[in-house]
């Protein structure tokens, strides 16, 4: 699966270990990103169809302001705990997104939920509540490949 993620910067990564620390049993994430859109399985010209949309995106503020958890994901094991993320131009880019690439069911369009998962399964939930705050600009973006869980392309956004 390829995505359209946003790094965070190391600030956010320490939080997230730090608060993955505290767990017991839960698979915790060792690399931490922000999903802009999932894109799927085939590469073809996905590349230029992405920078295409993302042209003229300007940087834009993210930050990060609690933990919360799915108790019902779509996808593997639950709780997932999570830092969530606010961001009005994420919004926007995973919108332009979406007209281009169909939104994934349960998870993009009007349920997309900007977040950085700490930690899945056990005893994630005990995370929940905690009070977190860090703002940080994306500035870039990373076309990844799931495959080798790493950044295929970077894509600077505009100034």
């Amino acid at each position: 699966m390829y995505s359209l993620n946003a790094p965070v910067p190391a600030s956010v990564a320490r939080l997230a270990s730090g608060l993955a620390a505290d767990l017991l049993d839960a698979g915790v994430r060792e690399r931490h990103t922000l999903v802009v859109k999932r894109l799927g399985d085939d590469p073809g010209t996905m590349a230029p169809d992405v920078r295409a949309v993302v042209e003229g995106t300007d940087p834009f503020e993210a930050r990060v302001t609690g933990v919360e958890a799915f108790r019902d994901p779509p996808r593997g094991t639950a709780p997932v705990a999570y830092l969530r993320v606010e961001s009005p131009g994420l919004r926007r880019l995973h919108g332009r997104l979406c007209d281009r690439f169909a939104p994934v069911d349960g998870l993009e369009g009007d349920d997309y939920t900007p977040h950085v998962t700490v930690a899945r399964g056990g005893d994630a939930a005990r995370l929940l509540g905690r009070d977190v705050d860090r703002s940080w600009t994306v500035d870039r973006l990373h076309l990844w490949t799931g495959r080798y869980d790493d950044a295929a392309e970077e894509i600077a956004l505009s100034e």
